[in-house]
């Protein structure tokens, strides 16, 4: 015990005194850094610019992507090639949980494969952002970004809107379609369900949280009795209810702009939990193709690019949103705010997964984009 506390005594003052000298060593640099930030200024150059820039650097762009399954960007891919075919873009997906760490051992050991990530993993890029790893740029169209959907000094910034909530194959359920998540529980749907394991993806982790908030512990235990079929990777609710395996997904994603003819409906209900977020992006410091990913964000920014969302939501604020929908951030029920904050706070987190893994199990099975190592797309 006294040789602890002799050793913590010690330790303190050896810290008090290195924080003295690092505020005096360090006050010079932070003025000149918030100088620096205060000087950035929109992009002004066209995309055609911008992509005989990215030539004339090689062509070359990497973009570590979140996501459930190898192909699932294949689309964004498709079309940035279509517009800007002699660019080689390398989109590497895999669950933002395994990026963001990725990026942290590529960073230590000096071995930085991305130029772009764009992750579900909010609380990554403000603490990249101190740590100085994040480029500070602002494509054209910075200034209508939605505000809480970015970095005021462009060190990042959300491209894209996603939302999670309920679906149901339309014919399966008939004239009895479940109008609430609460009707979950509800025992004609035992062993008719997909689920998102909670405890394996924080975006159906909130969800879930605001599912026991809403509903309270005792739907919970109902819901868990109902033999969910669980499954590693968003998209897998979705598949189970494209393919007839199962009447109904939770937590994955979807449109409330598909055809009213289409099979599957994804479902929100007025006064009801759902999730919607901004996909966060940036450019990495130390990043081999600066010109190149500069071309993406704005390609990705683009008034074009933003309605033409499959959801129908952008993040921008001049972009009116399909099908008489209002923007993301104007409904109460997608806790776009609470999710930010949730996600920042680990150690909550870790114990809503840790409560849920009391209901549901624990996680089984590969991870769905497989085990991508240390290095992909070096």
């Amino acid at each position: 015990m006294t040789n602890s506390m002799s050793r913590r005594d010690a330790l303190t003052a050896g810290a008090a005194a290195a924080i003295g000298a690092y505020v005096v060593s360090s006050a010079s640099e932070a003025q000149t850094s918030t100088s620096s930030r205060a000087q950035v200024g929109e992009e002004t150059k066209s995309l055609d610019t911008l992509y005989q820039d990215a030539l004339t650097e090689g062509g070359d762009l990497i973009v570590y992507a979140g996501g459930d399954i190898p192909t699932q960007q294949d689309a964004a891919k498709n079309a940035f090639l279509a517009q800007f075919p002699k660019m080689k873009l390398a989109m590497i997906v895999d669950y933002s949980k395994f990026h963001d760490v990725r990026v942290d051992n590529q960073f230590a050991t000096n071995t930085l494969v991305p130029d772009v990530v764009q992750l579900q993993t909010l609380q990554n890029f403000p603490r990249w952002n101190q740590q100085s790893r994040l480029l500070h740029y602002k494509p054209a169209g910075f200034s209508k970004i939605y505000e809480k959907f970015k970095d005021p000094q462009g060190a990042w910034m959300a491209i894209g809107v996603l939302a999670f909530s309920y679906m149901y194959d339309v014919a399966a359920v008939g004239d009895n379609a479940p109008k609430t998540p609460k009707d979950l529980a509800n025992p004609e749907w035992s062993s008719k369900i997909a689920s998102t394991y909670p405890n394996d993806d924080d975006a159906a982790l909130y969800l879930y949280k605001l599912y026991a908030e809403a509903y309270g512990w005792e739907w919970i235990a109902k819901l868990a009795a109902q033999n969910l079929q669980f499954a590693r990777g968003s998209n897998t609710p979705g598949v189970a209810v494209n393919s007839h395996q199962k009447v109904i997904g939770l937590a994955g994603s979807g449109s409330l702009i598909t055809p009213s003819t289409a099979p599957t409906k994804w479902a929100v209900a007025d006064g009801h939990p759902f999730l919607g977020w901004g996909q966060r992006a940036a450019i990495l410091k130390g990043a081999k193709h600066i010109a190149a990913a500069k071309l993406y964000m704005n390609w990705q920014l683009s008034t074009a690019r933003q309605q033409a969302s499959y959801n129908g939501w952008s993040v921008r604020t001049d972009v009116t949103p399909a099908g008489g929908l209002k923007p993301i951030w104007q409904y109460p029920n997608a806790h776009v705010d609470g999710f930010a904050t949730f996600m920042a706070d680990r150690a909550e987190a870790e114990r809503w997964r840790q409560t849920f893994s009391l209901y549901f199990g624990e996680v089984k099975g590969e991870p769905s984009p497989g085990w991508l190592g240390l290095h992909p797309g070096h």
